[in-house]
């Protein structure tokens, strides 16, 4: 009777877990059924097809033209240099487009080069800095351009950016590279990237760099054909508000023991700055596009554009410091010089330097250079550097 009831228990025993281990799959397939959906759901919704604006055409047999794109704030203050470095280049090696102000016109009323005349686009739209208004005029900009397919390279400046060549050097030096110039690299300090981004924009993703970049025909046919990375970034990239100094404490909150803060010694309490996301989206845009689309192999990881930043500000004040302007006084040969002389960029974030090359060449870093205010811009043109120059139409054209 005992032998009969033990054999009974261990059947019992058995039969009991064989049919837990069939539930138990059971419910994992499911699980992994309903994870399958959704996953391709959200990719359905995340990630539609593209919309391709343009043909896509081989190789342009025709002569390529560099399309100079200038993103300004009204008119362009520094268009007599501008003029001048035009004056010396074939007409059909070039084109300009300018976003300005909704409703601004460049004639001969509101600038001194007719090469400007009638270059602004249609559609404008008011931009604020540090918000998604300014990728959007940058793709309008690239947008117009691609509309002519002479158009095989595209530069986009400032209205105080200047030339530090002559056209003829400039227009060989891009044409002789297939590649796109666009200074990106890991961006590892928080505060940057949203996660509400991801999945759309994984963190492995995410770049940042300079605004001002240089791009091949195929390139940017990306930045205006792209609609998810675009939306990504209105929707969870956005600016800071500045610190307000008036405010005192109430620009920091309360934070518990541990984390990255300072002590008020009065007090003893522990507080932090607020912990918003601080997202300047034209440091971040065409870098993550291009690394979302694979495609970083194929551009020059630096920008054309040289800039040169104020070090000697503290830490607080980082947060907002922006470039020195060049003036008179500090745009002479030999400064300039130097910027020409720069053949390397160094990425501390990646512990990578950047040799500056243009189709295999060694070559100097930079083509262009901001801030420049308009005596710097006409000592460059004093000292010859773009071309010659009648003083006299300065004073008597339109300021």
């Amino acid at each position: 009777m005992t032998k009969k009831a033990h054999s009974f228990s261990i059947r019992h025993v058995f039969w009991f877990g064989w049919k837990l281990l069939i539930l138990v799959s059971v419910a994992l397939c499911v699980l992994a059924l309903l994870r399958l959906q959704s996953n391709s759901e959200v990719s359905s919704i995340s990630f539609p097809p593209p919309v391709y604006r343009f043909s896509r055409v081989g190789v342009y047999e025709g002569n390529p033209k560099i399309s100079f794109l200038f993103l300004v704030r009204r008119n362009l203050p520094l268009d007599f240099l501008w003029g001048s470095f035009f004056e010396n280049a074939d007409v059909a090696n070039f084109s300009i487009y300018i976003h300005s102000q909704p409703g601004f016109v460049f004639d001969e009323t509101t600038s001194r080069s007719p090469f400007f005349y009638n270059r602004q686009l249609s559609n404008s739209i008011q931009v604020a800095w540090g918000e998604s208004s300014m990728i959007q005029a940058e793709r309008l900009l690239f947008e117009a351009a691609l509309e002519d397919p002479a158009n095989q390279r595209f530069v986009l400046l400032s209205d105080s950016c200047v030339p530090l060549y002559n056209f003829s050097y400039i227009y060989n030096y891009m044409m002789a590279s297939p590649r796109s110039y666009v200074d990106s690299f890991l961006d590892v300090k928080e505060g940057r990237y949203n996660p509400n981004m991801s999945p759309t924009i994984p963190k492995a993703k995410w770049r940042k760099g300079s605004q001002w970049i240089s791009l091949v025909r195929s390139h940017a046919e990306v930045v205006v054909d792209d609609q998810i990375i675009f939306s990504a970034f209105k929707k969870f990239c956005k600016r800071r508000p500045p610190i307000d100094v008036r405010k005192g404490k109430k620009n920091f909150v309360k934070c518990s023991s541990g984390t990255d803060s300072f002590r008020e010694r009065n007090r003893g309490h522990l507080w932090k700055l607020q912990k918003q996301h601080n997202c300047i989206p034209d440091e971040h845009y065409v870098q993550t596009l291009l690394a979302m689309s694979d495609l970083e192999s194929e551009i020059e990881r630096r920008t054309l554009t040289y800039t040169e930043w104020n070090l000697s500000v503290t830490k607080m004040e980082r947060e907002g410091w922006h470039p020195i302007t060049f003036s008179y006084a500090n745009a002479g040969p030999q400064r300039i010089k130097q910027i020409k002389d720069i053949n390397h960029v160094y990425y501390e974030s990646e512990f990578r330097t950047e040799w500056c090359r243009a189709n295999s060449s060694y070559v100097p870093c930079f083509l262009f250079a901001r801030k420049f205010s308009r005596g710097a811009a006409m000592r460059l043109l004093s000292e010859g550097v773009v071309g010659s120059f009648d003083i006299a139409a300065f004073f008597d054209a339109p300021s």
